[in-house]
């Protein structure tokens, strides 16, 4: 197996891309990318787009052919993928696999989304059902809004099965409202929230789902955004100039997909989840325990909880205990979704696997704003899911 490395990283700030098109996103993020290390996109062998809402509300398919007008990129081996909220993890897997199978050196991994229209408005009724698709048909019936109300029902099992409140949750989205502060990329960068504010049912903050416990700052916001990546293998890395020293080895990558049917299934404890985290800490060679960095899928709050056991950070069941210690902290014993997750810093569907391993890129080479920059981190972990907790991303990063 090829070492692979994250020569560059650049993404767009979160939030909303007005009137950038889908045309101007794909070729501002690729070029963005190249401009970090100072080459042009002809360097790139072969590449990978992550989009997971495009047709449904930007009705563009094809986005790989978007990434070809790039100029240089014309006839490289090029595709889009769709993993739903895993979208972004599967671009970078996908442009992995093609260095690992001989097709080039250097390679990009690009994910995005526009959910908004060109006034920064969003729809969302269309929001709703676009990202409906992404779950088994039987289990959309009598659902307004598909995910807040599978996942509703996630949290009320959380809840119930380890004996948590709503507040023990609330304190995750609290913890990254107060990380989004430091992160000039994120979304809700001006936003404050307290614990009050998390749990009292009033202004903006209202139960999702009648009779279910998710509120409104258990979610994730609705976001554009783009992020995106050069990698390369030790020979590309000599043809970009490149040294390793300022680079960050993707030292284990696994993917596991459950059945979609939420119904059934162990959502607590996601098999495929933890089987492509255990993989990707065995193929890095790192266990939990040396990882200082990390970033979780926190669709809502009860993933920012399941994504903490399922790192190894807490045991099952003992997540909100962790987060509520300060160990998730970025002085305490991993800093996790200091960027903001998904519920501050924005979760763009198809860049947010992206995304994630990028900040901790910069976590591991020291680049991450002073205020959330862990202290001589030298690996890092990330886990990006698709669907009611189906496709699992999984990484493990190490500073070289």
């Amino acid at each position: 197996m090829k070492r692979i490395y994250i020569a560059a990283y650049h993404q767009s700030k979160f939030g909303k891309l007005l009137g950038m098109t889908v045309p101007e996103i794909v070729k501002n993020a690729i070029e963005g990318a190249c401009r970090e290390i100072s080459v042009e996109p002809s360097v790139l062998d072969v590449g990978t787009v992550g989009t997971a809402c495009n047709i449904a509300l930007n009705e563009q398919g094809l986005v790989s052919g978007l990434a070809a007008m790039v100029p240089g990129l014309a006839t490289k081996p090029i595709e889009s993928v769709e993993n739903a909220c895993a979208s972004g993890g599967q671009a970078i897997l996908s442009t992995i696999l093609k260095l690992q199978a001989g097709w080039g050196d250097v390679g990009f991994a690009l994910g995005y989304e526009k959910m908004r229209d060109a006034e920064g408005k969003m729809d969302g009724k269309l929001i709703g059902k676009a990202l409906g698709y992404y779950s088994h048909p039987d289990e959309r019936v009598g659902k307004t809004y598909v995910f807040p109300h599978l996942f509703a029902e996630v949290m009320q099992s959380y809840m119930a099965q380890h004996k948590v409140t709503e507040a023990d949750l609330a304190t995750i989205a609290v913890e990254e409202y107060n990380n989004a502060h430091g992160n000039p990329y994120a979304q809700m960068q001006k936003v404050t929230v307290t614990l009050d504010d998390a749990t009292k049912i009033e202004g903006i903050n209202r139960y999702i789902v009648d009779g279910l416990p998710l509120k409104t700052y258990d979610c994730s916001q609705i976001t554009d955004g783009y992020a995106a990546m050069i990698l390369a293998t030790e020979e590309g890395l000599k043809k970009l100039g490149v040294k390793k020293a300022d680079c960050v080895e993707i030292a284990g990558y696994a993917q596991a997909t459950d059945g979609l049917l939420k119904e059934g299934r162990d959502v607590l404890r996601p098999a495929g989840a933890y089987r492509a985290m255990n993989r990707a800490y065995e193929m890095a060679g790192v266990k939990p325990g040396e990882v200082q960095v990390a970033e979780v899928h926190d669709c809502f709050t009860v993933m920012g909880a399941i994504g903490t056991e399922v790192i190894g950070k807490a045991a099952y069941g003992k997540a909100t205990q962790f987060w509520k210690e300060g160990k998730a902290r970025v002085d305490g014993e991993c800093g996790i979704n200091l960027s903001g997750g998904l519920i501050a810093k924005g979760h763009p569907i198809g860049a947010t696997g992206v995304a994630m391993v990028g900040w901790c890129f910069w976590q591991l080479l020291g680049k991450a704003p002073a205020t959330l920059q862990v202290k001589d981190a030298r690996a890092a972990a990330t886990f990006n899911i698709g669907g009611p907790i189906c496709a699992s991303v999984c990484t493990v990063l190490k500073r070289t």
